[in-house]
Formats: C-alpha cells, sequence, structure tokens
C-alpha cells in the first residue's frame, strides 16, 4: 500500500501559507493541516490556565498534561482541547503574541511533530507551518516556502484584523534553538508580494501535478 501523500507548505508570518494550503488541499482532495494553529491552541490553553508562557518549564508541563484529541472534519484536521477546538480563541492578539515563546520550547516542538506525524492516519495531506519540510517532513518530495516583502505581509495580517510584529515574530522563530524558522532543503521558494492567492496555488498545484502527473495520483 502506497504511503500517503505529503505537500509541505512553510514560510514566514502573513505570506499566505493557510489560504495557498487550503486551497491546493481543495484542488486535489487532500487533508489540510494547519501546525500553527496548533501551537496557538497550546498558547490559548496556557492563558486559559494561567501558564505563564515567559516560563518554558512551565509551558512543558502544561504540553504534558492539556488533554487533546485529533479530529478531522470536512477534510481538515483540528486539534481539540478537552473536546472543545478554539477556532475564534486562537487568533485573538494575546494569542498572536504568546505563541512565539510557547512554539520556542523544544519540548512542545517535540510533542507537536509527534502530533504532527499521527496526522498521516488521515490520509494524503497539505501541511502549512514553519519547520514542515525541514523538521517534521523532511522525507517528503513536496516542499515549499511562501514568503513576500515585509510590508506587504503587514498589509494582509492588519487586513485581517491582526495586529502583530511580523519582523519581531520572523527573527524570534529563525533564531530559535529547536526547529527554527528556515527554507527547507530541496523546498521551491515562492515569493507572492505581487501575486494573488490563486496564482500562487496555481504555481504550486502545476509542480505538484508536473511531478505526480506520470503515475495518474492527482
Amino acid at each position: 500500500m502506497k504511503s500517503p501523500i505529503v505537500i509541505a507548505i512553510d514560510g514566514t508570518s502573513a505570506s499566505g501559507k493557510s489560504t495557498n494550503a487550503k486551497l491546493v488541499a481543495l484542488a486535489l482532495g487532500f487533508v489540510y493541516v494547519d501546525t500553527g494553529a496548533m501551537y496557538r491552541t497550546l498558547a490559548w490553553h496556557c492563558l486559559q490556565t494561567g501558564v505563564d508562557v515567559q516560563q518554558p518549564r512551565a509551558v512543558a508541563a502544561a504540553c504534558r498534561r492539556w488533554k487533546t484529541a485529533l479530529t478531522c472534519v470536512d477534510n481538515q484536521v483540528r486539534l481539540l482541547v478537552d473536546g472543545y477546538y478554539p477556532e475564534k480563541e486562537v487568533r485573538s492578539d494575546a494569542t498572536s503574541a504568546a505563541v512565539s515563546l510557547v512554539a520556542a520550547v523544544p519540548q512542545v516542538r517535540k510533542w507537536m511533530k509527534q502530533k504532527q506525524r499521527e496526522c498521516l492516519k488521515f490520509g494524503n495531506l497539505v501541511m502549512e507551518g514553519r519547520d514542515i519540510g525541514s523538521n517534521v517532513f523532511p522525507e517528503t518530495d513536496f516542499k515549499f516556502y511562501l514568503d513576500a516583502r515585509l510590508e506587504e505581509r503587514a498589509r494582509r495580517r492588519a487586513a485581517d484584523g491582526v495586529n502583530e510584529n511580523l519582523a519581531a515574530r520572523d527573527q524570534r522563530d529563525s533564531q530559535r534553538a529547536v526547529a527554527p524558522l528556515m527554507i527547507p532543503l530541496g523546498a521551491r521558494v515562492i515569493n507572492n508580494s505581487q501575486m494573488t492567492a490563486a496564482e500562487t496555488s496555481a504555481l504550486i498545484l502545476e509542480e505538484i501535478r508536473r511531478r505526480l502527473g506520470s503515475d495518474g495520483a492527482v
């Protein structure tokens, strides 16, 4: 039996990872996985339960103790906490400010990597994040790295109603000791500063179909 296909879409904040990953997953009929939402869910959980996100040991302990489950609804993976999916809460300014601190904890990244690899049980995946091609699924042949000019990314974030210091976030994520933000080996880099989501996803799909078309996989 063939192993599930994993398409890794990494990149900087507001580079269009989520939008394009969703479009690609929809076009191919694959399952969409937003790994950033998983980290945001832990950050939200820490804030909700009074865990100091400035204390790595406390965050690591919270990650060991929380009760979670992976589910797949409408071809999208969700990480539930005590049976609840905090879809809106994880996008708050408070969660956005805390997530890079939580994501820098080595024990958290180890836990998340294991959980994200478990998503293979749902089938073929389009997984977006910051270390998918470099750390979570380095063996995949389908790696993409999205980026855009800082001012364009800031405009996109503001349009979503989110106030976030993207330059500081990128710097923290690039300099963390474990699984830093980086261009994965062999990834196709796409700067979409002047591209629409439709144009960006079309490039990704063209590449995937070119590679898989010979065996009729998609």
